[in-house]
C-alpha cells in the first residue's frame, strides 16, 4: 500500500499536514510504518484535504475533504482490503479531470514535485535532450511558430516571435527570465505549477535558453509563495546534480544556469520591464518601449520574459510537436488555457480546457455551477484589469478575440465568479481600488485618473452618487486607456467600463433612485421586520450589537433605522424570515 498527501498551497491550509502527521501516527501504532508521499494541487481546491491510496495492486483509491479523524477510518479500512465509502471521491468529483486537457497542469497532483525521479520516469527532460542534441535553436523556434503558443501572462503575444527577436539580437550575453509575480486577485496557476511540477518549468526555460543562445536564467517570483520558492530551490538543485543544468548539457556547448528573485509583492512587477526594473534592485516602475527587452532588457542586455504557464507548455509542445498543440483551440488561440475559478463557484479551483470551449463550458460543465444555485450574474475574466462579462454572454467562446470583443481580456487566467447578490458597482469599486492602490505612480493618468475614478465609485457606493458621475467616469476611463504609460494602467479602467455598458442600470439606480439593485450597499439598504410574520422571540434583540432592536416577548418588534448599523445580524439570528434587507 502507497499513501499519497495533497500538499499544495490549498491543501496545506485545510489541514494536510495534520492528515498526514495522523496517518503516519496511526500507521506507527499498527505497526505499518510507511513513507506518506507528497504531491501538489490537482486543481480541485474545494475537496482538499485529498489523499490517493494505491493498494498492493496498484489501484488508486482518492479520499476527500479527509481530516484527522476521517483519515484513521479509511486507514483501518484499506489496511483490511475494504474502502472507507464515505470519504471516497464522488463520480461527479473524479469526471472533473476527465473533462480537461492538462498540459501545463499535467504532472500537478500526480507527480511528487519534491522528487526529481518522478518528473523523470513521465518523460520528463527528453525534449530538452532532443533539442540539444538533434535540433538547431531556429528549429526550436519553428516548432513553437507552428504550435501558436502565446503568452499566457496576459498580453496574449506570440512566444516565437519574442524568442526570435531575442535570438537574433546583438549581444554578448542573453538572459531568460520567467515571471512568476502573479499579482491578479483570485489567480493561482503559476503557483500551482511551480508547487507541483517545477521541473516542467525548469525544462521549458532550459528549451528557450537554447533556442535564443542564452546561458543565465532568473526566476522572478513574489515572496508570498513561500512552498512555491523551496520546491522550485530544491528543484533546481537536483537538476544541477543531474546535470542538466550547468556547463557543457547533455556533453553539448549548451550552458545554462537559473537562479530565483523573491519580488515583493508589486502588481506592477506583472509589466515586463518593471520586472526587469525590479530584479535590477530599482523601484518596479515601467520603461519606455522601445527599446523592447529582446533587444534591450535586464542590464541592458537581451532578454526574454515569459510566465510559468508559457514555460510549462513548451517540453510538451517539443516533445509531441508544435502541430498537436495547434491542433486543439481555435484560429486565432492555440493550445489550452489554464483558469483558476473563484468566487460564487461551486467547485472552486484550477481547470485547464482547450481553448474555443465556452464560458458556460468551464463555469458549469466543470465548475459545477453557482454556489446555493442561485442565478449566475457575471464573471471577472482577465483579474483586476479585465471586464465583466454578464450572464447574456455565457456563451461566448473562450478566446483572445471574442474575450477582447465582450470588453474583457484573457489575462492570466483568472475567473471570478458573481451571483445575483454582487452588486456591480461595488464590484468595480473593489477592483479599482486594487490598481489604484498598485499603480506605480510613473504616470499622472494612472497615479491621478484611477484616484478620482475610486473617489466617484466610492461616492455612489455609499449614496452619494449625483449627476454626471457617470459620465465622468467614462470619461476618465477613456483618457486613462489612452494616455497611460504602460499595459497594465491603460487596462486598469476596464472592469468600470465593462460595468457600466453592461450594467449601467444598477449605477443609475444607486445615483438616481438611491438603492442597490443587488441590496449590497450600506449606505443603501435598510433591514426591516415583518409584524405579521415576527413572534416576538427576542432573538434579533438578543443578536443586535448596537440595540437598534426593541419589542415585548411575543409582540412584534422594531428596528431603529437610526441607531442601526445594517450588520445584518437580525436577519442572519432570525428563524422566523421575518427580518427582509430592502
Amino acid at each position: 500500500m502507497r499513501i499519497v498527501v495533497g500538499k499544495g498551497s490549498c491543501g496545506i491550509a485545510a489541514g494536510a499536514n495534520k492528515v498526514a502527521a495522523a496517518a503516519e501516527s496511526y500507521l506507527k501504532a499498527q505497526g505499518k510504518e510507511m513513507p506518506i508521499g507528497v504531491t501538489g494541487c490537482i486543481g480541485m481546491c474545494y475537496l482538499e484535504p485529498i489523499v490517493d491510496i494505491f493498494d498492493d495492486a496498484g489501484v488508486q483509491h482518492t479520499y476527500v475533504k479527509v481530516n484527522e479523524a476521517s483519515i484513521q477510518t479509511i486507514l483501518e479500512a484499506e489496511l483490511a482490503g475494504k474502502r472507507a465509502e464515505a470519504y471516497l471521491i464522488s463520480d461527479e468529483d473524479a469526471s472533473i479531470l476527465q473533462k480537461q486537457t492538462r498540459i501545463a497542469l499535467r504532472n500537478c497532483g500526480i507527480i511528487n514535485p519534491e522528487n526529481i525521479e518522478d518528473y523523470i520516469a513521465k518523460g520528463g527532460y527528453e525534449a530538452i535532450k532532443a533539442c540539444v542534441t538533434t535540433m538547431k535553436p531556429e528549429e526550436v523556434i519553428e516548432q513553437i511558430k507552428i504550435s501558436g503558443l502565446a503568452g499566457r501572462g496576459g498580453a496574449g503575444f506570440p512566444t516565437w516571435f519574442k524568442w526570435n527577436a531575442a535570438r537574433n539580437a546583438k549581444g554578448d550575453k542573453k538572459y531568460t527570465i520567467c515571471n512568476a509575480d502573479e499579482g491578479d486577485p483570485g489567480a493561482f496557476m503559476d503557483r500551482a505549477v511551480i508547487e507541483g511540477d517545477p521541473h516542467t518549468l525548469i525544462e521549458g526555460m532550459l528549451i528557450g535558453a537554447y533556442a535564443m543562445g542564452s546561458d543565465e536564467g532568473v526566476v522572478y517570483v513574489r515572496a508570498e509563495y513561500p512552498l512555491a520558492i523551496v520546491r522550485l530551490t530544491k528543484a533546481l538543485e537536483d537538476a544541477r546534480a543531474k546535470g542538466f543544468l550547468g556547463k557543457n548539457i547533455f556533453g553539448s556547448s549548451f550552458s545554462f544556469d537559473i537562479r530565483i528573485k523573491a519580488g515583493a509583492g508589486a502588481f506592477v512587477c506583472g509589466e515586463e520591464t518593471a520586472l526587469i526594473a525590479s530584479l535590477e534592485g530599482e523601484r518596479g516602475m515601467p520603461r519606455l518601449k522601445p527599446p523592447f527587452p529582446a533587444e534591450k532588457g535586464f542590464w541592458q542586455k537581451p532578454s526574454n520574459i515569459n510566465n510559468v504557464e508559457t514555460y510549462a507548455n513548451v517540453p510538451w509542445i517539443l516533445k509531441n510537436g508544435g502541430a498537436a498543440f495547434a491542433a486543439m483551440g481555435t484560429e486565432n488561440s492555440k493550445g489550452t488555457k489554464v483558469f483558476a475559478l473563484t468566487g460564487k463557484i461551486k467547485k472552486g479551483g484550477l481547470v485547464e480546457i482547450p481553448m474555443g470551449a465556452k464560458i458556460k463550458d468551464v463555469i458549469y460543465g466543470v465548475g459545477g455551477g453557482i454556489k446555493e444555485d442561485k442565478a449566475f450574474k457575471a464573471v471577472q475574466m482577465g483579474g483586476p484589469s479585465g471586464g465583466c462579462i454578464p450572464a447574456e454572454l455565457i456563451e461566448t467562446i473562450i478566446d483572445y478575440k471574442s474575450l477582447a470583443a465582450t470588453g474583457a481580456i484573457m489575462g492570466s487566467g483568472g475567473m471570478v465568479v458573481m451571483d445575483e447578490t454582487t452588486c456591480m458597482v461595488d464590484m468595480a469599486r473593489f477592483f479599482l481600488d486594487f490598481t489604484c492602490k498598485e499603480s506605480c505612480g510613473k504616470c499622472i493618468h494612472c497615479r491621478i485618473g484611477t484616484k478620482r475614478m475610486l473617489e466617484i465609485l466610492t461616492r455612489i457606493t455609499e449614496g452619494k452618487g449625483k449627476d454626471g458621475d457617470i459620465e465622468l467616469l467614462e470619461e476618465l476611463a477613456n483618457q486613462i486607456k489612452a494616455s497611460a504609460l504602460c499595459g497594465l494602467g491603460q487596462t486598469a479602467p476596464n472592469p468600470v467600463l465593462t460595468t457600466l455598458r453592461y450594467f449601467r442600470n444598477e449605477y443609475e439606480d444607486h445615483i438616481y433612485n438611491h438603492k442597490c439593485t443587488a441590496k449590497q450597499c450600506s449606505a443603501l439598504i435598510t433591514y426591516e421586520i415583518d409584524a405579521e410574520k415576527c413572534r416576538g422571540c427576542t432573538l434579533c434583540a438578543r443578536n443586535c450589537p448596537v440595540n437598534a432592536i426593541s419589542g415585548n416577548v411575543k409582540e412584534a418588534h422594531k428596528i431603529d433605522q437610526d441607531v442601526c448599523i445594517k450588520c445584518g445580524k437580525c436577519m442572519s439570528s432570525c428563524k422566523f424570515d421575518a427580518v427582509h434587507k430592502n
